[in-house]
């Protein structure tokens, strides 16, 4: 066990951005999840380019991550260069890449926990639930010089997880189930005991004090068991926003990695006042409504006392971040999002709609496979 008390924070370039994309795995036979991971990666022949290939907690996922870059531009490159080579490398093991943070009808107990003492360790700590865990998400990094720059952009970012959830939502399905919701795959998360917000903690300091509590109470032996909203990474020197569906596409993923960097960039440029304590109150259920009924949500704001509309939020907000966009040079993917938000059409809805235009789950996964396998549109062909 590690001495939390003493963990030094690695300052990074200021808005430096990551991605990181949990993906399923599903057969071209029945496009149902297939437990092929620990095979698939072992026959990869990848230099790394891109970033990261690796294991997730179970059989039938896989991780990409992209390398740290200073611009959506890039990163839309290596998250299109990894789709690539896993496109290419599971075609020729029958085997498809989906996103979307739900597969839509698999059925939990088949799954297999890989090969790791992570794991093993997670699966010993949580038991059923580490292969109900079998969801996908977007995390997305940003680059912060100091623990207390990181500290207070965690607080300032959770304001915004609901507007995050709104934009990447992409699991209506569950359990073969229209869940109702536009995120179902957050609700397998809310059940570790370590999600959900932040706690009050003033700086790096108190972020320390705060681990070292857990630590000595036997409660988490590492910052990984901290499966909050936005949590700190010191070890990049990055805050990651971890609520996101993973999307249906590359090209969401690069834009919900551009809305993180000009809020970012917003955010510790204006440093508006934070009551953290206070939107605690209201945080899980501001989340609730975002999952549950996405663009329509209703978010509560426990300072000004009332209810606002997500649906008009979010365009104000989107508005405010354009001169950021423009410095940052990702207009164009800030714009999309702007459109997504006027129109309430996102991944949730057109999984809906595919699914009446087909009629059954195996072709909807199949056609959410085939929106994957397309090439980035922010990537000029090679």
């Amino acid at each position: 066990m590690s001495d939390l008390s003493r963990l030094h924070f690695t300052s990074s370039r200021p808005l430096t951005l990551g991605v990181e994309l949990e993906l399923q795995l599903v057969s071209l036979r029945d496009y149902d999840l297939t437990r092929a991971a620990t095979d698939l990666l072992g026959g990869l022949r990848y230099d790394d380019r891109f970033g990261e290939i690796k294991l997730e907690i179970t059989e039938s996922m896989i991780e990409v991550n992209s390398r740290p870059r200073q611009d959506v531009t890039a990163i839309a490159a290596d998250l299109d260069g990894l789709r690539q080579v896993l496109v290419d490398h599971c075609q020729r093991n029958n085997i498809a890449i989906c996103g979307g943070g739900t597969h839509a009808f698999h059925h939990w107990p088949e799954r297999r926990i890989s090969p790791g003492e992570r794991f093993a360790f997670l699966n010993e700590r949580y038991g059923y639930l580490s292969k109900q865990f079998t969801v996908f998400g977007q995390h997305i990094h940003i680059g912060v010089p100091s623990g207390d720059d990181a500290i207070w952009l965690t607080h300032a970012l959770n304001l915004h997880v609901p507007h995050f959830v709104a934009l990447s939502a992409a699991s209506p399905f569950l359990d073969a189930t229209d869940t109702g919701f536009e995120s179902a795959r957050l609700n397998a998360v809310s059940a570790f005991p370590l999600s959900g917000q932040a706690p009050d903690i003033a700086d790096w300091a108190g972020f320390l004090d705060h681990m070292a509590l857990l630590q000595s109470c036997g409660v988490a032996e590492s910052i990984k068991d901290l499966y909050w909203d936005v949590r700190p990474k010191p070890e990049y020197g990055t805050v990651e926003v971890r609520v996101c569906d993973t999307p249906l596409t590359v090209d969401r993923a690069t834009e919900l990695a551009a809305f993180a960097q000009c809020l970012a960039r917003y955010l510790l440029r204006e440093r508006p006042p934070l009551a953290p304590a206070m939107q605690a109150l209201v945080a899980r259920y501001n989340k609730f409504q975002a999952c549950r009924f996405g663009f329509a949500a209703e978010l509560a704001d426990p300072v000004r006392r009332c209810k606002t509309p997500l649906a008009e939020a979010l365009p104000a907000l989107l508005d405010q971040l354009c001169g950021d966009a423009d410095d940052l040079g990702c207009r164009r993917q800030l714009d999309r999002l702007r459109a997504l938000a006027g129109s309430h059409q996102g991944d949730a809805a057109w999984l809906r709609q595919t699914y009446r235009a087909t009629g059954n789950l195996h072709d909807l996964t199949r056609a959410a496979a085939e929106q994957f396998a397309r090439p980035s549109s922010y990537c000029s062909p090679t």
